[in-house]
């Protein structure tokens, strides 16, 4: 499990880089509505607070069934703050709103990103879930 969160931690900094992110649950389902053939890779992002958010867990579905509807890779990760912290977004001591992390979506409009190992790994890992009935597979990022 350790090296399926290297290997996510690998793909959100390239995917930052390379600005092939969309950050926020309304974002999120305009691009989906667009362009959900160059989303690769649907990361819920929720901690035990938001999991008993109804509205969010609805938002949630909706999500999780356009995505498998369209054969998109989906990840559920357990902790929020972690993954600000690696798309650098760490709350600032300012008044200023926090960013919605609650999804984050991966696009790879370039084949050639295709052989990413990492991006296979995560792919690998999906698709293998799904064989054990395990549709959204929940991860936990490592800490540094």
């Amino acid at each position: 499990m350790e090296k399926v969160g290297n290997a996510l931690e690998e793909v959100l900094s390239k995917a930052l880089s390379q600005r092939n992110i969309t950050i926020g649950v309304y974002e999120a389902a305009k691009l989906l509505n667009v362009d959900p053939d160059n989303v690769v890779l649907c990361l819920l992002a929720a901690d035990e607070e938001d999991d008993r958010d109804v509205a969010l867990q609805i938002h949630f579905t909706l999500i999780q069934a356009f995505c498998c509807e369209n054969d998109i890779n989906i990840l559920r990760v357990s902790n929020p703050d972690r993954l600000a912290e690696l798309l650098l977004l760490a709350p600032s001591g300012g008044a200023e709103q926090p960013p919605d992390l609650h999804c984050v979506l991966v696009t790879n409009p370039h084949a050639s990103q295709w052989k990413d190992p990492a991006l296979s790994q995560l792919i690998c890992f999906c698709r293998e879930s799904r064989y054990m009935d395990q549709w959204v597979p929940v991860i936990n990022l490592p800490e540094r």
